[in-house]
């Protein structure tokens, strides 16, 4: 059996019965279950349907995600995250960037990266160099001025761990931004790269080895291994390039507003919907959320 997910942006719900109904008669599915009225709903297939995509795509027009998955073993118990662009809403390194005056430099390499354009480790060593001299108290700023969460990941986390869950952020990014943003949200633990200082300014280089799409995928087995769990137990959730490896040996792997390149290649897309989209995926209803 299947579950077909619907959703919809909390912050303009845009879902309503007729559609549900529609959808669900002409696929033959069971009968429908809401999840949140106006925002999320589910009902179970006997078989994929055929004409999958092309519903997909003009849900899509309307502001609505659809997700279609086997519905056993959906409710996962372990939660792996992206952190730039996924749990936070913007891209630390582009934030330090435009603090040293080549913000737009750095932020179309970025961009390139995380379509798959560019080599991760050489592309995160070639933008890190433009940061040398940079005063570290910068990130303190950076920080506290200009990183703001992603709508959703404080109840999405505080709901899995509830129920058991472990919560992981694995970033390409940097510790200084992951022990906060770890912190702030509630995970258990968090890793990333480290940017090096001299005399509290910044080097211009990162430490070895550089945490990138294979790490993800190595991070992802050693922690189910410590856990006593296996890959199919995590729903794992990202944007860019060089997560599409963690995506693909989840059991639920998610892509959040991804580029659309990563997106092509992920099975769950989530491009209207927030971070407790993830729950709704997993069979939560809002009335078993934790805030």
């Amino acid at each position: 059996m299947y579950a077909a997910t619907l959703l919809t942006s909390p912050a303009a719900p845009a879902l309503d019965r007729e559609t549900v109904e529609s959808l669900r008669n002409a696929w033959g599915g069971g009968e429908a279950q809401w999840l949140a009225v106006g925002e999320a709903a589910e009902f179970a297939l006997p078989t994929r349907p055929g004409n999958f995509e092309d519903v997909w795509q003009s849900l899509q027009e309307r502001g609505i995600d659809l997700a279609l998955q086997p519905a056993e073993g959906r409710a996962k118990r372990m939660l792996l995250a992206d952190m730039d662009s996924t749990m936070i809403r913007q891209e630390c390194i582009d934030e330090l960037a435009d603090v040293a005056g080549v913000g737009a430099h750095v932020k179309a390499i970025t961009a390139r990266a995380m379509n798959g354009e560019l080599d991760f480790e050489a592309a995160l060593r070639e933008r890190v160099a433009l940061l040398k001299g940079l005063d570290v108290s910068v990130i303190d700023h950076v920080l506290e001025e200009r990183i703001t969460h992603m709508p959703g990941g404080r109840i999405l986390i505080a709901t899995m761990k509830a129920h058991g869950g472990h919560a992981a952020l694995v970033s390409g990014g940097f510790t200084a931004f992951t022990a906060a943003v770890a912190a702030a949200l509630g995970f258990d633990e968090h890793r990333a790269n480290t940017l090096l200082h001299e005399n509290e300014r910044l080097t211009g280089e990162v430490a070895d080895p550089i945490l990138g799409r294979e790490a993800k995928v190595a991070a992802l087995r050693e922690i189910t291994a410590r856990l006593g769990i296996a890959p199919a137990d995590v729903i794992a959730v990202g944007d860019g390039a060089n997560d599409l490896g963690m995506l693909a040996l989840a059991g639920s792997g998610v892509a959040l507003h991804a580029k659309p390149s990563v997106a092509a290649q992920v099975d769950l897309r989530i491009n209207h919907g927030d971070l407790t989209a993830l729950l709704y995926l997993q069979g939560y209803a809002r009335a078993d959320f934790v805030d």
